[in-house]
C-alpha cells in the first residue's frame, strides 16, 4: 500500500480518537523500508503490554511526532501488512526422515522373511504398511512449517476504509450450552477494537429458545456499559465471566476513578448472571404474553416459523457506538431437513446479505469467546494485504480452550498437532477450516473461483434469472449478492436501516427457501457431513483458493473444552463420523485433486484428518498381536538376540523420543506427552470405532448420522483444575466403551499366561511380546482402574459383562488355533 497525505491525514485523526490504552508505535522505527528490510522486536508489536494509564499518553504523542517526521522525510512509503515467515526445522526433519527410513526397513524385512513366518507375521506387515503410510502422510504435513505475522497498526490509515465484517454465533440448545456461555461470548465481540459501525452480530438459535433471546436482551443492556469501559481502559479480556473472576485479570489500574467503575461493572455483570440463571431454573423464563416474547408463545423446537429480533441498531452510523445485535432462528418444518449447523449458518449468510451484507464474515460457536480485542484487524491484514491473485478465502485462528486442564489428561487440548500440523499445512494451500473462530471472503461462499468465474458457470457477473436458480427467489437478496460478486462492499444504502430489511430476512429464513437452489451443493457451507467445516474448506481449496492461519498473540479466541470421558469421546465420535463421510462420497480429496485444483499435498494433508476413522482396524490389530501371540503361542516379533530386532527398538525409542522433544520444544511436560500418547490409543479404540461404524451403517441405509451438540461447562475461576476430580476419566453405560475394555480384560488374561508360562520354566512367551502387552496395559491405564472402581469412575457392570464375554470368545479362538 502506498500513503498518500490525505490518507495519512484520516489516519492521524482516527488514531487521535483511539483509547489512549493502545500502543501505536509498534515498528515506528522500520517504517521506512519493505517487510524484508526491516528489523522487528517482538515486543514492540504488542498492543496489550501494560504500561501504566499516564505512561501510554506519554508513548502514543512520542508516536505521533516519530510518524510525522519520517513522513516529511521520506515521503510515501510501503506498508505490508503481514510477512510469511518459513520456520527452520533441520532437527524435525532428520528425526521425521529416520523414522520412515526405518518404517521401510521394517517393511522390508518382513516381506523377505514371509515365507518362514506365521499369518501373525502377515498381520504385522500389513499393519505396518498403514503406519508408513500415514507417517508420509505426517511427514508431507508437516515439511514445511509457516507463520504468519500480522501488523495491524498499519491499518489505522486506513480506517475510514476498512470492510464491514458480519459477526456469526451458533447455538442449539439451551440446556447443552447454556446461555450465560452465549452471552459472554456475544459481549466479547460487540466490544471488538474496530469501528462498530461496521460491526453486525447475528445469534443463530437453532433451539428457538425464549430463554436464549432473553439472555440476548439483558445482556444487550449490560453492552452499553460494558462495551465503553473496555475501550476506555483498555481491558485485555472482554468477557466479563474471565475478566471479573480469573485471577490472572485482576485489575491492575489502582486510580480512584478505575476501581469505582470497575466494582460497578462487577456488581452489574453479577446481576445479570442472577436474572439468566433465575431464568434458567423457570419452565418458562419470562413472561411469553409480553410483545417482545410474543413469538415464542405456542411454538415448537422442531416446527416454527422463523423469528428474526433487531436487539441493538446504530441506527446513527456511530464509529464508538454498539456494533448491531440480531436474534435469528430459522423457520424448521419436519418434512424439510434442517442440515444441522451448515444450514444454521447458510441461513445466517443469508439472512446477514438481505440486511448488511459485509463482504467479510466471522462465524464463532457460542463457546468461543473473543480472546483479543484486535482480532479483526489482524484478521484484515491478511484478509486485505494479499496480492492479486493469491487473495486468501478465508483466515482461520485455532482452537485454543481456557479451561485446559493441567497436563490434559483428557488429550482434547491438540496443542501439539496445531503447532506442527497447522504451521506445516500454512505452507502449502493453508490451514483446514475447523467450524470456529474463521474470517471469510462472503463472495468465496457464494461459489466463486479465484479467476472470478462461479462455482454454477460462467463469469461472477450472472444474470437475473441465474441469479434466483442458484441463491433463491428473493429479489432482494439477489441484489446483494450481486453488489458482492460485482466487488461492491455492504449495502447500497448506509448507514443500514435494519428495520426496512425485515421482509427480506423472514424470507430467506424460510426452510424452505434452498430447494431448487445451490445452497448446501455448490454455494455456502456444504451439507453431507456432520464436519460440515471440514468439507467447505475443502471445497473452498479445491477451488484453488488458499487461507491463512492467523495467530496473533495473545490467541485470538478461547473456548472451552469437554471436560469428562463421554463428552470428550462423544466429540471425537462426531468429527470422526463426519471425516469418513467425506472420505466416502464424491468429495473425496484425491477426487478433487484429479478433477479440481487441489494440490496434491494439500491432498495428502486432508488424508491425515479423514482417515482418523479408518486407523482403528490396523491399530486394533497390531494392539491385539501381542495377546494373541502369547495366548496361541505364536510371534509377530523377531526374537532379541536377531539383528532385526534393533529395527524395532530403534524405531519406538526415536519415535518416542522425537514426539517427547516435539512437546518439550513448546514448553509442555513429559505428562502431558504422555497423557497425549495415551489418550491417542483409547480414543482410536473408542470414538473413532465408532464413528467409523456409523458411517457404514449409514452407508447401508441402516443409520442416519446425527450431529451431537457437545455439552459445554462454564468455568468461572482459574483454579478449576486443582479439584479433586478435575482430569479424572470418567465412564457410563456407552457401548462406546466396550472395545477398550474388552482390550484390557484379553491383555490381563495374555498377562496371567506368560506369567504361568514363566514359572512353569516355559518360554514361548517372547520378550518382546510380553514387553508389548505391558506397554498396552499401561496405555488403558484409566479403563484397568475403572474395572475396580465404583460410581462414574468405574466401567458400568453392564459394559464388563459385555466385554467378558467378548474377551473369552477372543481367547478361545486363539486357544483353537493353538491346539491346530
Amino acid at each position: 500500500m502506498e500513503l498518500d497525505a490525505d490518507r495519512f491525514i484520516k489516519g492521524m485523526e482516527s488514531v487521535m480518537r483511539r483509547p489512549v490504552h493502545e500502543d501505536v508505535t509498534a515498528d515506528v522505527d522500520s517504517e521506512g523500508g519493505s517487510s524484508s528490510d526491516m528489523d522487528f522486536d517482538e515486543s514492540e508489536g504488542d498492543s496489550n503490554v501494560a504500561y501504566p494509564y499516564e505512561d501510554k499518553r506519554c508513548a502514543k504523542a512520542r508516536c505521533y511526532c516519530t510518524i510525522v517526521l519520517r513522513f516529511l522525510m521520506a515521503g510515501p512509503i510501503s506498508l505490508p501488512l503481514y510477512e510469511k515467515l518459513p520456520q527452520k526445522n533441520t532437527v524435525q526433519r532428520v528425526l521425521d526422515v529416520t523414522i520412515f527410513v526405518l518404517l521401510l526397513t521394517l517393511l522390508a524385512y518382513r516381506i523377505l522373511s514371509l515365507k518362514s513366518n506365521g499369518f501373525s507375521w502377515f498381520f504385522a506387515l500389513l499393519c505396518e504398511s498403514w503406519f508408513t503410510f500415514v507417517w508420509v502422510v505426517i511427514l508431507s504435513s508437516k515439511w514445511n512449517p509457516v507463520v504468519y505475522r500480522t501488523y495491524p497498526e498499519r491499518l489505522l490509515f486506513w480506517i475510514d476504509e476498512l470492510p464491514p465484517v458480519d459477526m456469526f454465533v451458533t447455538t442449539a440448545d439451551p440446556t447443552l450450552e447454556p446461555p450465560i456461555i452465549t452471552v459472554n461470548t456475544v459481549l466479547s465481540l460487540l466490544a471488538f477494537d474496530y469501528p462498530a459501525n461496521k460491526l453486525a452480530c447475528y445469534v443463530s438459535d437453532d433451539g428457538c429458545s425464549p430463554l436464549t433471546f432473553y439472555a440476548l436482551l439483558e445482556a444487550s443492556k449490560f453492552a452499553k456499559l460494558w462495551v465503553p469501559f473496555c475501550k476506555k481502559y483498555g481491558i485485555h479480556t472482554r468477557a466479563p465471566f474471565r475478566y471479573f473472576y480469573d485471577e490472572e485479570e485482576s485489575p491492575h489500574d489502582n486510580s480512584t476513578e478505575f476501581i469505582r467503575e470497575y466494582t460497578k461493572m462487577k456488581d452489574e455483570y453479577e446481576v445479570l448472571r442472577r436474572k439468566i440463571e433465575d431464568a434458567t431454573e423457570k419452565s418458562i423464563p419470562c413472561d411469553l404474553s409480553s410483545e417482545e416474547f410474543v413469538a415464542f408463545s405456542d411454538i415448537e423446537r422442531r416446527n416454527h416459523p422463523s423469528i428474526i429480533k433487531v436487539i441493538l441498531e446504530n441506527k446513527e452510523g456511530l464509529v464508538d457506538g454498539l456494533p448491531h445485535l440480531i436474534y435469528v432462528s430459522r423457520e424448521k418444518c419436519p418434512k424439510y431437513p434442517h442440515h444441522y449447523k451448515a444450514g444454521a449458518l447458510n441461513v445466517l449468510t443469508r439472512v446477514s446479505g438481505a440486511m448488511t451484507n459485509a463482504p467479510f464474515i466471522l462465524n464463532v460457536d457460542c463457546d468461543m469467546y473473543a480472546n483479543n480485542s484486535q482480532i479483526v484487524f489482524h484478521a484484515m491484514c491478511l484478509l486485505l494485504g494479499c496480492k492479486k491473485g493469491q487473495d486468501f478465502a478465508f483466515a482461520q485462528s485455532p482452537q485454543i480452550f481456557y479451561d485446559g486442564l493441567k497436563d490434559d489428561p483428557l488429550g482434547n487440548q491438540l496443542v501439539a498437532t496445531q503447532k506442527y500440523i497447522g504451521e506445516g499445512i500454512s505452507g502449502l494451500q493453508g490451514p483446514y477450516y475447523s467450524g470456529t473462530g474463521c474470517f471469510h471472503r462472503r463472495k468465496v461462499l457464494y461459489g466463486l473461483w479465484p479467476d472470478g468465474c462461479m462455482e454454477t458457470g460462467g463469469r461472477s457477473k450472472l444474470t437475473d434469472e441465474g441469479l434466483r436458480q442458484s441463491f433463491g427467489h428473493s429479489r432482494e437478496f439477489s441484489k446483494t449478492v450481486e453488489r458482492i460478486l460485482s466487488g461492491l462492499s455492504g449495502k447500497a444504502d448506509c448507514p443500514y436501516d435494519l428495520s426496512s430489511s425485515a421482509e427480506a430476512a423472514n424470507q430467506v429464513a424460510d426452510c424452505g427457501y434452498e430447494c431448487g437452489t445451490s445452497w448446501g451443493t455448490k454455494i455456502g457451507w456444504i451439507y453431507g457431513s456432520t464436519s460440515e467445516d471440514v468439507l467447505t474448506g475443502l471445497k473452498i481449496h479445491a477451488r484453488g483458493w488458499r487461507s491463512a492461519e492467523c495467530k496473533p498473540d495473545p490467541p485470538a479466541f478461547l473456548g472451552c473444552a469437554p471436560s469428562g470421558g463421554p463428552a470428550s469421546l462423544t466429540q471425537q465420535k462426531r468429527w470422526v463420523t463426519g471425516l469418513l463421510e467425506i472420505l466416502f462420497s464424491k468429495n473425496n480429496p484425491f477426487i478433487a485433486t484429479l478433477t479440481a485444483k487441489l494440490q496434491f499435498r494439500q491432498c495428502l494433508a486432508y488424508m491425515y484428518i479423514l482417515s482418523w476413522g479408518l486407523r482403528w482396524i490396523p491399530e486394533l490389530c497390531y494392539i491385539a498381536l501381542p495377546a494373541y501371540c502369547i495366548i496361541a503361542n505364536s510371534h509377530f516379533l523377531p526374537k532379541v538376540e536377531e539383528p532385526a530386532f534393533l529395527i524395532l527398538a530403534a524405531l519406538f525409542a526415536i519415535y518416542n523420543l522425537h514426539s517427547l522433544l516435539e512437546y518439550c520444544r513448546i514448553g509442555l511436560s513429559i505428562r502431558t506427552w504422555w497423557n497425549n500418547q495415551r489418550m491417542g490409543r483409547i480414543i482410536t479404540m473408542t470414538a473413532w470405532f465408532f464413528g467409523f461404524l456409523n458411517v457404514i451403517l449409514k452407508l447401508l441405509g441402516l443409520f442416519e448420522a446425527v450431529f451431537e451438540v457437545t455439552q459445554k461447562n462454564q468455568s468461572s475461576a482459574s483454579g478449576d483444575d486443582n479439584h479433586k476430580d478435575a482430569g479424572r476419566f470418567t465412564f457410563n453405560e456407552s457401548p462406546i466403551f466396550v472395545p477398550a475394555t474388552t482390550l484390557v480384560l484379553v491383555h490381563l488374561v495374555a498377562m496371567v499366561k506368560a506369567l504361568l508360562n514363566l514359572t512353569h520354566g516355559r518360554h514361548e512367551s517372547r520378550i518382546g511380546e510380553v514387553i508389548c502387552n505391558v506397554w498396552v496395559l499401561l496405555c488403558f491405564l484409566p479403563f484397568l482402574k475403572g474395572l475396580f472402581k465404583k460410581g462414574k469412575y468405574g466401567i458400568p457392570s453392564s459394559t464388563i459383562c459385555k466385554s467378558a464375554a467378548l474377551a473369552a470368545v477372543f481367547v478361545h479362538l486363539c486357544e483353537r488355533v493353538s491346539i491346530a
